[in-house]
């Protein structure tokens, strides 16, 4: 929504503006077809060169994510604790029992309980992974916390690369403008004979280009990439979530006070109540006992 609202904002304040300082929009809408197909249509051409097909179709999808916000809600964070708490109490309790959650989460009634985070193949991967890990009793819990860090990483570098391809699109735009300038004044070097007046309209429809390059570059490829990354970063803190409350795990610390680890990790706008969150512990602890 606020994404819409800041287009909006842009495209009235400037030919807001731009009108209300004496502009016309006659020359600016006649060039715009034809300059808008030149650097756009290069800029996409750009971008396919430079990117492979797993990129391209990623920065679509995020591009919808710009658009609709992070994936995950204050109650997605919730659950996930709830969800690590159920895995961790069933772990200590019965550590072979544990193992059919974690080898087929698919068909796993804890998982179920919890139905986007099961929707998600990467969470739920990554909770597998890890607990299965921590089952094969490493010498060193610290082995499988640096093994967990080195795959989210690579997960998050991995995840950025879409934000990247259309920052460096942003930074191209500019300089694309200027190509359809130029071509833009050759036209017009070939119409010099021609009176002042339909040279002047010629030039003006030239520097539409250059315009459009700067506006595109700077109103909305850049921000919009910005924006890209910024929700990649958010929904990186649902991933870090596992990541400490996992290693307070391996660390053999109550299960209680591995949720809380991750808990006090949540950010501050998604972090659930002590309180709140303490009573649904303690219904999942009656219900399993």
């Amino acid at each position: 929504m606020f994404i819409i609202i800041g287009i909006a904002i842009v495209l009235v304040m400037v030919f807001g503006g731009y009108l209300g300082a004496g502009g016309t929009m006659g020359i600016i809408l006649k060039a715009l077809p034809f300059e808008m197909v030149m650097i756009c249509g290069a800029a996409l051409g750009a971008f396919v060169i430079a990117n492979n097909v797993s990129v391209i179709k990623a920065t679509g999808r995020d591009i919808g994510r710009a658009f609709r916000g992070p994936k995950w809600s204050p109650q997605d964070y919730r659950d996930l604790l709830c969800l690590l708490f159920e895995l961790i109490w069933l772990a200590r309790q019965n550590p072979v029992a544990v193992e059919e959650h974690f080898e087929a989460p698919q068909n796993s009634k804890i998982f179920a309980r919890y139905p986007r985070i099961q929707g998600d193949h990467d969470v739920v991967e990554l909770i597998c992974d890890t607990m299965r890990a921590a089952s094969m009793n490493y010498d060193d819990p610290h082995q499988v916390e640096e093994m967990l860090d080195k795959r989210l990483e690579a997960r998050k570098h991995h995840a950025l690369h879409p934000s990247h391809a259309v920052q460096v699109v942003a930074d191209a735009l500019p300089a694309l403008g200027i190509v359809a300038a130029v071509l833009g004044i050759i036209k017009t070097m070939g119409a010099i004979d021609e009176p002042p007046e339909i040279l002047g309209k010629m030039i003006g429809g030239a520097l539409t280009g250059t315009f459009l390059g700067v506006f595109l570059a700077y109103c909305f490829a850049g921000p919009l990439a910005g924006r890209m990354h910024s929700i990649v970063e958010e929904d990186d803190h649902f991933f870090q979530l596992i990541r400490e409350v996992l290693i307070a795990n391996l660390h053999a610390h109550p299960a209680n006070i591995c949720i809380e680890v991750g808990r006090q990790n949540t950010p501050h706008s998604h972090r659930p109540d002590f309180s709140d969150l303490e009573e649904a512990l303690r219904d999942l602890r009656k219900n399993a006992a």
